[in-house]
């Protein structure tokens, strides 16, 4: 996933937050995440608790593809629907699907969440989507257009999860997560940690902030419920 150009930077060290990082490659399109390998098993446990058993499920910033890769397999009753806004990153998840053979898994699809219109309406409306370590490395302007497509294109009671660094009430969880926003800030001032606070207050009224899980490596899970009733 990718919202600005410019280089591949360093990986995060692991007692802090790990979704910047250098991606290797291997023979084919696929791309390797080592912070995908590090967290796939934990997220992995909370999307199992909390997402629906079968549907579509969207995800945005789908990055390498890994992830997908290792959730369909945990949840073979929804069918997952990758999406990132760079080739390179599809032609990785496409590679991953294609070296997995999972039916459960489609074509990536390319999605600016800031675009009122994201070209997956005709498979709406979804039962879950999720968006894992993106916010804070987008303007924030994606972060209100995902909570604006998922208010458009959950279904009553789907869930949206988010995953990733967090501030709590403008703080900070933890001195590594202080160190990242800054960091980040000083790549593109656009970018940088969000606070759980902000997302919910944008949020509402279509979206409620179900729950909040502590992760490993000072990260969050944030689990969100669009109101209404689930269809019959």
């Amino acid at each position: 996933m990718k919202y600005s150009s410019g280089p591949q930077v360093p990986t995060m060290p692991k007692d802090g937050p790990d979704s910047v990082e250098v991606r290797s490659r291997g023979s084919d399109a696929r791309q390797f995440s080592p912070s995908a390998a590090r967290n796939c098993g934990p997220i992995r446990e909370v999307l199992t608790r909390v997402l629906p058993k079968k549907g579509i499920a969207l995800e945005i910033g789908s990055g390498t593809g890994e992830h997908v890769i290792c959730f369909a397999k945990a949840l073979p009753g929804l069918v997952w629907l990758p999406s990132d806004p760079d080739s390179a990153s599809r032609a990785s998840i496409k590679a991953w699907s294609t070296t997995e053979g999972l039916a459960n898994v489609r074509a990536p699809v390319a999605i600016d969440v800031r675009e009122g219109v994201w070209g997956v309406e005709n498979d709406a409306p979804f039962d879950a989507m999720i968006s894992l370590n993106m916010v804070h490395i987008a303007p924030w302007e994606a972060a209100l257009g995902l909570l604006a497509g998922a208010g458009r294109l959950l279904r009553p009671d789907g869930v949206l999860v988010f995953y990733g660094p967090f501030m709590l009430g403008g703080i900070h969880t933890a001195a590594s997560n202080a160190a990242f926003d800054a960091d980040l800030k000083r790549r593109n001032p656009r970018w940088g940690v969000r606070d759980v606070n902000d997302l919910v207050g944008e949020a509402a009224p279509l979206l409620e902030l179900l729950e909040l899980v502590e992760m490993p490596v000072n990260n969050l899970s944030l689990v969100f419920v669009k109101a209404g009733p689930p269809p019959a």
